[in-house]
Protein backbone atom coordinates (compact mmCIF):
# COMPACT_ATOMS: atom_id res chain seq x y z
CA UNK A 1 0.00 0.00 0.00
CA UNK A 2 1.45 3.40 -1.00
CA UNK A 3 1.85 6.29 1.39
CA UNK A 4 -0.74 8.25 -0.59
CA UNK A 5 -3.31 5.49 -0.18
CA UNK A 6 -2.50 5.05 3.47
CA UNK A 7 -2.85 8.78 4.17
CA UNK A 8 -6.10 9.20 2.20
CA UNK A 9 -8.91 10.38 4.51
CA UNK A 10 -11.81 7.94 4.92
CA UNK A 11 -14.89 8.55 2.82
CA UNK A 12 -17.63 10.46 4.58
CA UNK A 13 -20.58 8.36 5.69
CA UNK A 14 -23.67 9.44 3.70
CA UNK A 15 -26.31 11.21 5.76
CA UNK A 16 -29.43 9.19 6.55
CA UNK A 17 -32.42 10.34 4.52
CA UNK A 18 -36.07 9.74 5.43
CA UNK A 19 -38.91 10.10 2.92
CA UNK A 20 -42.67 10.21 3.05
CA UNK A 21 -44.52 11.23 -0.10
CA UNK A 22 -42.72 14.27 -1.53
CA UNK A 23 -41.18 15.15 1.86
CA UNK A 24 -37.50 14.39 2.44
CA UNK A 25 -35.91 14.64 5.89
CA UNK A 26 -32.36 14.54 7.16
CA UNK A 27 -31.89 13.36 10.74
CA UNK A 28 -31.93 16.99 11.89
CA UNK A 29 -35.09 17.72 9.91
CA UNK A 30 -36.76 14.64 11.34
CA UNK A 31 -35.80 15.68 14.87
CA UNK A 32 -37.32 19.12 14.24
CA UNK A 33 -40.54 17.52 12.92
CA UNK A 34 -40.80 15.28 15.97
CA UNK A 35 -40.19 18.26 18.27
CA UNK A 36 -43.02 20.32 16.78
CA UNK A 37 -45.51 17.46 16.59
CA UNK A 38 -44.73 16.32 20.12
CA UNK A 39 -45.06 19.90 21.37
CA UNK A 40 -48.46 19.98 19.71
CA UNK A 41 -49.32 16.68 21.36
CA UNK A 42 -48.28 18.05 24.74
CA UNK A 43 -50.77 20.90 24.34
CA UNK A 44 -53.36 18.49 22.90
CA UNK A 45 -53.00 16.04 25.78
CA UNK A 46 -53.10 18.77 28.43
CA UNK A 47 -56.37 19.94 26.88
CA UNK A 48 -57.89 16.44 26.81
CA UNK A 49 -56.66 15.44 30.27
CA UNK A 50 -57.94 18.60 31.95
CA UNK A 51 -61.22 19.74 30.39
CA UNK A 52 -63.27 16.57 30.94
CA UNK A 53 -62.57 16.14 34.69
CA UNK A 54 -62.98 19.88 35.29
CA UNK A 55 -66.29 19.88 33.41
CA UNK A 56 -67.45 16.89 35.47
CA UNK A 57 -66.52 18.71 38.67
CA UNK A 58 -68.39 21.85 37.62
CA UNK A 59 -71.59 20.05 36.61
CA UNK A 60 -71.53 18.10 39.85
CA UNK A 61 -70.97 21.38 41.69
CA UNK A 62 -74.15 22.71 40.01
CA UNK A 63 -76.07 19.66 41.23
CA UNK A 64 -77.43 18.59 37.82
CA UNK A 65 -79.22 15.24 37.53
CA UNK A 66 -77.17 12.21 36.52
CA UNK A 67 -79.25 11.91 33.34
CA UNK A 68 -78.40 15.46 32.21
CA UNK A 69 -74.82 14.89 33.35
CA UNK A 70 -74.49 11.85 31.07
CA UNK A 71 -76.19 13.58 28.14
CA UNK A 72 -73.82 16.57 28.24
CA UNK A 73 -70.58 14.75 29.05
CA UNK A 74 -70.99 11.64 26.88
CA UNK A 75 -73.97 11.69 24.49
CA UNK A 76 -73.43 15.16 23.03
CA UNK A 77 -69.78 14.52 22.06
CA UNK A 78 -70.72 11.15 20.58
CA UNK A 79 -73.51 12.69 18.49
CA UNK A 80 -71.22 15.43 17.21
CA UNK A 81 -68.53 12.87 16.38
CA UNK A 82 -71.01 10.67 14.56
CA UNK A 83 -71.81 13.52 12.18
CA UNK A 84 -68.64 15.62 12.08
CA UNK A 85 -65.93 12.94 12.02
CA UNK A 86 -66.72 11.30 8.66
CA UNK A 87 -67.61 14.60 6.94
CA UNK A 88 -64.48 16.49 7.96
CA UNK A 89 -62.23 13.48 7.33
CA UNK A 90 -63.48 13.16 3.75
CA UNK A 91 -63.25 16.93 3.19
CA UNK A 92 -59.68 16.92 4.44
CA UNK A 93 -58.71 13.94 2.26
CA UNK A 94 -59.97 15.75 -0.83
CA UNK A 95 -58.76 19.28 -0.05
CA UNK A 96 -55.80 20.73 -1.94
CA UNK A 97 -54.47 24.13 -0.92
CA UNK A 98 -51.26 26.15 -0.52
CA UNK A 99 -50.83 24.93 3.07
CA UNK A 100 -51.72 21.32 2.32
CA UNK A 101 -54.86 19.34 3.08
CA UNK A 102 -54.70 19.02 6.90
CA UNK A 103 -53.22 22.22 8.34
CA UNK A 104 -55.95 24.54 6.94
CA UNK A 105 -58.60 22.62 8.88
CA UNK A 106 -56.51 22.70 12.07
CA UNK A 107 -55.99 26.45 11.74
CA UNK A 108 -59.79 26.87 11.78
CA UNK A 109 -60.75 24.34 14.44
CA UNK A 110 -57.99 25.11 16.98
CA UNK A 111 -59.26 28.63 17.88
CA UNK A 112 -62.81 27.25 18.21
CA UNK A 113 -61.67 24.63 20.74
CA UNK A 114 -59.50 27.14 22.62
CA UNK A 115 -62.29 29.71 22.85
CA UNK A 116 -64.68 26.98 23.98
CA UNK A 117 -62.29 26.11 26.82
CA UNK A 118 -61.92 29.74 27.86
CA UNK A 119 -65.71 30.14 27.69
CA UNK A 120 -66.14 27.11 29.97
CA UNK A 121 -63.73 28.69 32.43
CA UNK A 122 -65.66 31.96 32.37
CA UNK A 123 -69.06 30.25 32.65
CA UNK A 124 -69.49 30.99 36.40
CA UNK A 125 -68.90 34.69 35.73
CA UNK A 126 -71.05 34.81 32.60
CA UNK A 127 -73.86 32.90 34.31
CA UNK A 128 -73.97 35.45 37.12
CA UNK A 129 -74.19 38.25 34.55
CA UNK A 130 -76.98 36.48 32.65
CA UNK A 131 -78.86 35.87 35.90
CA UNK A 132 -78.57 39.57 36.77
CA UNK A 133 -80.14 40.49 33.41
CA UNK A 134 -82.82 37.78 33.59
CA UNK A 135 -83.51 37.05 37.28
CA UNK A 136 -86.42 34.77 36.48
CA UNK A 137 -84.15 32.28 34.69
CA UNK A 138 -82.34 31.21 37.84
CA UNK A 139 -78.55 31.24 38.27
CA UNK A 140 -78.18 27.46 38.04
CA UNK A 141 -80.26 27.27 34.85
CA UNK A 142 -78.21 30.14 33.38
CA UNK A 143 -74.98 28.34 34.27
CA UNK A 144 -76.18 25.09 32.65
CA UNK A 145 -77.15 26.89 29.43
CA UNK A 146 -73.82 28.77 29.28
CA UNK A 147 -71.94 25.55 29.99
CA UNK A 148 -73.83 23.71 27.23
CA UNK A 149 -73.04 26.43 24.66
CA UNK A 150 -69.31 26.54 25.39
CA UNK A 151 -69.09 22.76 25.85
CA UNK A 152 -70.60 22.30 22.38
CA UNK A 153 -68.10 24.77 20.89
CA UNK A 154 -65.23 22.97 22.60
CA UNK A 155 -66.42 19.55 21.47
CA UNK A 156 -66.95 20.81 17.91
CA UNK A 157 -63.38 22.12 17.69
CA UNK A 158 -61.95 19.06 19.41
CA UNK A 159 -63.76 16.45 17.32
CA UNK A 160 -63.08 18.27 14.06
CA UNK A 161 -59.36 18.65 14.81
CA UNK A 162 -59.09 15.04 15.99
CA UNK A 163 -60.39 13.86 12.61
CA UNK A 164 -57.59 15.76 10.89
CA UNK A 165 -54.58 15.60 13.23
CA UNK A 166 -54.17 11.85 12.81
CA UNK A 167 -54.16 12.36 9.04
CA UNK A 168 -51.47 15.03 9.36
CA UNK A 169 -49.24 12.65 11.31
CA UNK A 170 -49.79 9.92 8.75
CA UNK A 171 -48.90 12.35 5.92
CA UNK A 172 -45.71 13.86 7.36
CA UNK A 173 -44.13 11.14 9.55
CA UNK A 174 -42.18 8.44 7.63
CA UNK A 175 -44.03 5.13 7.70
CA UNK A 176 -41.16 3.09 9.28
CA UNK A 177 -41.25 5.44 12.30
CA UNK A 178 -45.00 5.68 12.88
CA UNK A 179 -45.08 3.00 15.58
CA UNK A 180 -42.30 4.58 17.63
CA UNK A 181 -43.80 8.02 17.10
CA UNK A 182 -47.19 6.94 18.45
CA UNK A 183 -45.38 5.32 21.35
CA UNK A 184 -43.95 8.75 22.21
CA UNK A 185 -47.45 10.20 21.86
CA UNK A 186 -48.82 7.71 24.37
CA UNK A 187 -46.02 8.51 26.82
CA UNK A 188 -46.59 12.27 26.55
CA UNK A 189 -50.33 11.85 27.05
CA UNK A 190 -49.76 9.86 30.22
CA UNK A 191 -47.18 12.34 31.51
CA UNK A 192 -49.63 15.18 30.85
CA UNK A 193 -52.26 13.33 32.84
CA UNK A 194 -49.85 12.77 35.71
CA UNK A 195 -48.89 16.46 35.84
CA UNK A 196 -52.49 17.69 35.78
CA UNK A 197 -53.89 15.23 38.27
CA UNK A 198 -50.95 15.29 40.72
CA UNK A 199 -50.39 19.05 40.92
CA UNK A 200 -53.44 20.81 39.46
CA UNK A 201 -56.62 18.76 40.06
CA UNK A 202 -56.68 19.55 43.76
CA UNK A 203 -56.72 23.29 42.97
CA UNK A 204 -59.78 23.11 40.69
CA UNK A 205 -62.45 23.86 43.36
CA UNK A 206 -60.74 27.12 44.31
CA UNK A 207 -59.35 28.18 40.91
CA UNK A 208 -61.65 26.65 38.27
CA UNK A 209 -61.81 29.75 36.05
CA UNK A 210 -58.10 30.60 36.21
CA UNK A 211 -56.93 27.04 35.47
CA UNK A 212 -59.30 26.40 32.58
CA UNK A 213 -58.66 29.78 30.93
CA UNK A 214 -54.89 29.33 31.28
CA UNK A 215 -54.96 25.86 29.72
CA UNK A 216 -57.25 27.09 26.93
CA UNK A 217 -54.90 29.96 26.08
CA UNK A 218 -51.85 27.66 26.26
CA UNK A 219 -53.49 25.13 23.96
CA UNK A 220 -54.64 27.72 21.41
CA UNK A 221 -51.31 29.54 21.17
CA UNK A 222 -49.13 26.43 21.21
CA UNK A 223 -51.13 24.36 18.74
CA UNK A 224 -51.52 27.25 16.30
CA UNK A 225 -47.75 27.75 16.48
CA UNK A 226 -47.22 24.06 15.68
CA UNK A 227 -49.63 24.24 12.73
CA UNK A 228 -47.64 27.16 11.28
CA UNK A 229 -44.31 25.33 11.70
CA UNK A 230 -45.25 21.90 10.28
CA UNK A 231 -45.19 21.76 6.50
CA UNK A 232 -47.04 19.26 4.38
CA UNK A 233 -45.72 17.91 1.11
CA UNK A 234 -47.42 17.69 -2.25
CA UNK A 235 -50.36 15.41 -2.92
CA UNK A 236 -51.67 13.89 -6.13
CA UNK A 237 -54.81 15.57 -7.47
CA UNK A 238 -58.02 14.50 -5.77
CA UNK A 239 -60.03 12.16 -7.98
CA UNK A 240 -63.36 13.68 -6.96
CA UNK A 241 -62.36 17.22 -6.01
CA UNK A 242 -62.61 18.82 -2.60
CA UNK A 243 -66.01 20.39 -2.92
CA UNK A 244 -64.51 23.84 -2.43
CA UNK A 245 -65.35 25.32 -5.76
CA UNK A 246 -66.29 24.51 -9.31
CA UNK A 247 -69.83 23.47 -8.45
CA UNK A 248 -71.29 20.02 -9.00
CA UNK A 249 -71.50 19.38 -12.75
CA UNK A 250 -74.48 17.06 -12.59
CA UNK A 251 -76.47 19.36 -10.34
CA UNK A 252 -77.92 18.87 -6.90
CA UNK A 253 -80.01 15.85 -7.91
CA UNK A 254 -76.96 14.09 -9.32
CA UNK A 255 -74.95 14.87 -6.20
CA UNK A 256 -77.74 13.40 -4.04
CA UNK A 257 -77.95 10.24 -6.20
CA UNK A 258 -74.20 9.75 -5.95
CA UNK A 259 -74.31 10.22 -2.18
CA UNK A 260 -77.05 7.63 -1.82
CA UNK A 261 -75.15 5.17 -4.03
CA UNK A 262 -71.93 5.64 -2.02
CA UNK A 263 -73.80 5.18 1.26
CA UNK A 264 -75.41 1.96 0.03
CA UNK A 265 -72.05 0.61 -1.09
CA UNK A 266 -70.48 1.54 2.24
CA UNK A 267 -73.24 -0.24 4.19
CA UNK A 268 -73.16 -3.29 1.91
CA UNK A 269 -69.41 -3.77 2.23
CA UNK A 270 -69.16 -3.08 5.97
CA UNK A 271 -72.39 -4.33 7.49
CA UNK A 272 -73.39 -7.52 5.63
CA UNK A 273 -70.75 -10.01 6.86
CA UNK A 274 -71.40 -11.63 10.23
CA UNK A 275 -67.68 -11.75 11.03
CA UNK A 276 -67.21 -7.98 10.76
CA UNK A 277 -70.47 -7.33 12.58
CA UNK A 278 -69.07 -9.39 15.46
CA UNK A 279 -65.82 -7.40 15.33
CA UNK A 280 -67.79 -4.14 15.41
CA UNK A 281 -69.90 -5.39 18.32
CA UNK A 282 -66.75 -6.35 20.23
CA UNK A 283 -65.16 -2.95 19.59
CA UNK A 284 -68.39 -1.16 20.46
CA UNK A 285 -68.88 -2.87 23.82
CA UNK A 286 -65.17 -2.65 24.68
CA UNK A 287 -65.09 0.99 23.60
CA UNK A 288 -67.81 2.00 26.07
CA UNK A 289 -66.83 -0.39 28.86
CA UNK A 290 -64.98 2.31 30.79
CA UNK A 291 -67.53 5.05 30.10
CA UNK A 292 -69.88 4.43 33.08
CA UNK A 293 -67.07 4.79 35.60
CA UNK A 294 -65.21 7.55 33.75
CA UNK A 295 -68.24 9.77 33.19
CA UNK A 296 -69.39 9.66 36.82
CA UNK A 297 -66.00 9.47 38.54
CA UNK A 298 -66.05 12.96 40.05
CA UNK A 299 -69.62 12.71 41.42
CA UNK A 300 -68.84 9.28 42.87
CA UNK A 301 -65.64 10.52 44.50
CA UNK A 302 -67.42 13.55 45.99
CA UNK A 303 -70.30 11.37 47.25
CA UNK A 304 -67.75 9.40 49.30
CA UNK A 305 -65.98 12.50 50.57
CA UNK A 306 -62.79 11.94 48.57
CA UNK A 307 -60.55 15.01 48.60
CA UNK A 308 -59.89 16.24 45.04
CA UNK A 309 -56.17 16.57 45.67
CA UNK A 310 -55.98 12.96 46.86
CA UNK A 311 -58.10 11.85 43.91
CA UNK A 312 -55.78 13.65 41.48
CA UNK A 313 -52.73 11.94 42.95
CA UNK A 314 -54.34 8.51 42.52
CA UNK A 315 -55.13 9.33 38.89
CA UNK A 316 -51.48 10.29 38.44
CA UNK A 317 -50.49 6.96 40.02
CA UNK A 318 -52.66 5.05 37.56
CA UNK A 319 -51.03 6.91 34.66
CA UNK A 320 -47.57 6.10 36.00
CA UNK A 321 -48.43 2.39 36.17
CA UNK A 322 -49.86 2.52 32.63
CA UNK A 323 -46.71 4.26 31.40
CA UNK A 324 -44.56 1.47 32.85
CA UNK A 325 -46.77 -1.22 31.26
CA UNK A 326 -47.16 0.31 27.79
CA UNK A 327 -44.02 -1.14 26.16
CA UNK A 328 -44.59 -4.58 27.71
CA UNK A 329 -48.20 -4.67 26.48
CA UNK A 330 -47.08 -3.69 22.98
CA UNK A 331 -44.54 -6.52 23.04
CA UNK A 332 -47.24 -8.98 24.15
CA UNK A 333 -49.53 -7.84 21.32
CA UNK A 334 -46.76 -8.34 18.76
CA UNK A 335 -45.86 -11.76 20.14
CA UNK A 336 -49.29 -13.28 20.83
CA UNK A 337 -51.56 -11.11 18.60
CA UNK A 338 -53.54 -8.08 19.84
CA UNK A 339 -56.86 -9.99 19.83
CA UNK A 340 -55.60 -12.41 22.46
CA UNK A 341 -54.14 -9.67 24.64
CA UNK A 342 -57.42 -7.74 24.32
CA UNK A 343 -59.30 -10.79 25.58
CA UNK A 344 -57.03 -11.01 28.62
CA UNK A 345 -57.41 -7.30 29.44
CA UNK A 346 -61.21 -7.47 29.08
CA UNK A 347 -61.36 -10.43 31.46
CA UNK A 348 -59.18 -8.57 33.97
CA UNK A 349 -61.27 -5.42 33.67
CA UNK A 350 -64.53 -7.34 34.20
CA UNK A 351 -63.17 -8.86 37.42
CA UNK A 352 -61.92 -5.50 38.73
CA UNK A 353 -65.14 -3.65 37.85
CA UNK A 354 -67.40 -6.22 39.49
CA UNK A 355 -65.20 -6.11 42.60
CA UNK A 356 -65.51 -2.32 42.61
CA UNK A 357 -69.28 -2.57 42.36
CA UNK A 358 -69.35 -4.77 45.45
CA UNK A 359 -66.66 -3.14 47.58
CA UNK A 360 -66.15 0.54 46.60
CA UNK A 361 -68.07 1.85 49.60
CA UNK A 362 -65.31 3.89 51.29
CA UNK A 363 -62.80 6.44 50.00
CA UNK A 364 -59.98 3.89 50.24
CA UNK A 365 -61.75 1.06 48.41
CA UNK A 366 -63.09 3.48 45.78
CA UNK A 367 -59.61 4.84 45.03
CA UNK A 368 -58.19 1.31 44.86
CA UNK A 369 -60.97 0.22 42.48
CA UNK A 370 -60.53 3.36 40.39
CA UNK A 371 -56.76 2.86 39.98
CA UNK A 372 -57.28 -0.76 38.91
CA UNK A 373 -60.09 0.34 36.56
CA UNK A 374 -57.80 2.92 34.97
CA UNK A 375 -54.83 0.57 34.62
CA UNK A 376 -56.88 -2.29 33.11
CA UNK A 377 -58.75 0.14 30.87
CA UNK A 378 -55.46 1.62 29.71
CA UNK A 379 -54.13 -1.87 29.10
CA UNK A 380 -57.06 -2.51 26.76
CA UNK A 381 -56.41 0.74 24.89
CA UNK A 382 -52.72 -0.10 24.44
CA UNK A 383 -53.26 -3.70 23.39
CA UNK A 384 -56.11 -2.80 20.99
CA UNK A 385 -54.19 0.02 19.26
CA UNK A 386 -53.20 -2.19 16.32
CA UNK A 387 -56.22 -4.53 16.38
CA UNK A 388 -58.02 -2.94 13.44
CA UNK A 389 -54.90 -3.09 11.26
CA UNK A 390 -54.67 -6.82 12.00
CA UNK A 391 -58.34 -7.68 11.38
CA UNK A 392 -59.67 -5.34 8.66
CA UNK A 393 -58.83 -5.53 4.93
CA UNK A 394 -55.63 -3.59 4.30
CA UNK A 395 -56.91 -1.91 1.15
CA UNK A 396 -60.04 -0.56 2.90
CA UNK A 397 -58.82 -0.15 6.45
CA UNK A 398 -60.06 3.43 6.94
CA UNK A 399 -63.51 2.50 5.67
CA UNK A 400 -63.91 -0.40 8.08
CA UNK A 401 -62.33 1.54 10.96
CA UNK A 402 -64.86 4.35 10.48
CA UNK A 403 -67.67 1.79 10.47
CA UNK A 404 -66.45 0.53 13.84
CA UNK A 405 -66.39 4.10 15.16
CA UNK A 406 -70.03 4.53 14.11
CA UNK A 407 -70.97 1.63 16.39
CA UNK A 408 -68.95 3.09 19.28
CA UNK A 409 -70.48 6.57 18.80
CA UNK A 410 -74.03 5.21 18.87
CA UNK A 411 -73.32 3.20 22.01
CA UNK A 412 -71.68 6.22 23.67
CA UNK A 413 -74.83 8.25 23.08
CA UNK A 414 -76.89 5.64 24.95
CA UNK A 415 -74.71 4.25 27.75
CA UNK A 416 -74.02 7.34 29.90
CA UNK A 417 -77.63 8.62 29.99
CA UNK A 418 -78.88 5.09 30.70
CA UNK A 419 -76.46 4.68 33.60
CA UNK A 420 -77.31 8.20 34.80
CA UNK A 421 -81.01 7.28 34.85
CA UNK A 422 -80.23 4.18 36.91
CA UNK A 423 -78.18 6.24 39.36
CA UNK A 424 -81.00 8.75 39.80
CA UNK A 425 -83.54 5.96 40.28
CA UNK A 426 -81.32 4.20 42.85
CA UNK A 427 -80.88 7.23 45.06
CA UNK A 428 -77.39 8.13 43.78
CA UNK A 429 -75.85 4.66 44.13
CA UNK A 430 -72.72 5.32 42.08
CA UNK A 431 -71.39 1.79 42.54
CA UNK A 432 -73.75 0.88 39.70
CA UNK A 433 -71.16 2.41 37.35
CA UNK A 434 -68.71 -0.37 38.21
CA UNK A 435 -71.37 -3.04 37.72
CA UNK A 436 -72.30 -1.54 34.34
CA UNK A 437 -68.66 -1.48 33.25
CA UNK A 438 -68.17 -5.09 34.32
CA UNK A 439 -71.24 -6.29 32.41
CA UNK A 440 -70.16 -4.40 29.28
CA UNK A 441 -66.70 -5.98 29.54
CA UNK A 442 -68.24 -9.46 29.80
CA UNK A 443 -70.35 -8.69 26.72
CA UNK A 444 -67.27 -7.56 24.80
CA UNK A 445 -65.38 -10.66 25.94
CA UNK A 446 -68.19 -12.92 24.68
CA UNK A 447 -67.98 -11.26 21.26
CA UNK A 448 -64.20 -11.59 21.36
CA UNK A 449 -64.43 -15.37 21.86
CA UNK A 450 -66.67 -15.60 18.77
CA UNK A 451 -64.33 -13.36 16.77
CA UNK A 452 -61.32 -15.41 17.86
CA UNK A 453 -62.95 -18.65 16.73
CA UNK A 454 -63.65 -17.16 13.29
CA UNK A 455 -60.18 -15.58 13.26
CA UNK A 456 -58.57 -19.01 13.67
CA UNK A 457 -60.65 -20.44 10.80
CA UNK A 458 -59.44 -17.56 8.61
CA UNK A 459 -55.81 -18.52 9.16
CA UNK A 460 -54.99 -17.42 12.68
CA UNK A 461 -51.98 -15.26 13.61
CA UNK A 462 -49.67 -16.77 10.99
CA UNK A 463 -51.93 -16.99 7.90
CA UNK A 464 -54.87 -14.71 8.52
CA UNK A 465 -56.62 -13.32 5.43
CA UNK A 466 -59.26 -10.68 6.05
CA UNK A 467 -62.54 -11.42 4.25
CA UNK A 468 -63.19 -9.00 1.39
Amino acid sequence: MSDQTANKPPAATPARIWRTGTLVYTSAGLAALFFWLLLGDFAWSMRDRSVAPMAQWYLNHLGVSSLLFGLLISSLPAALGLVLGPIISVKSDRHRGPRGRRVPFLLVTTPIAALGMIGLGLTPLIARGVHALFPGAGETASAIVCFAVFWTAWEFGTIASKSVFGGLINDVVPKPLLGRFYGLFRAIGLLDGMVFNFWIMGLVPAHFTLILCAIGAFYGITFMWVCLKVREGGYPPSEVGDGNGGGVPEGLAGWARRGVAETRRYCRECFTQSYYLAVFAMLMLAGVTQAPVNVFTIPQARSLGVDMDLYGKHVALSFLISLCLSFFLGWLADKFHPLRVVMATLAGYAAVALWGGLCATTPGTFLAAWVMHSVLGGAYITSAASLGQRLFPHSRFAQFASAGEVFVAVASMVVAPAVGTLIDASGQNYRLTFFAGGLLALGALSCAFYVHARFKKLGGPANYIAPE
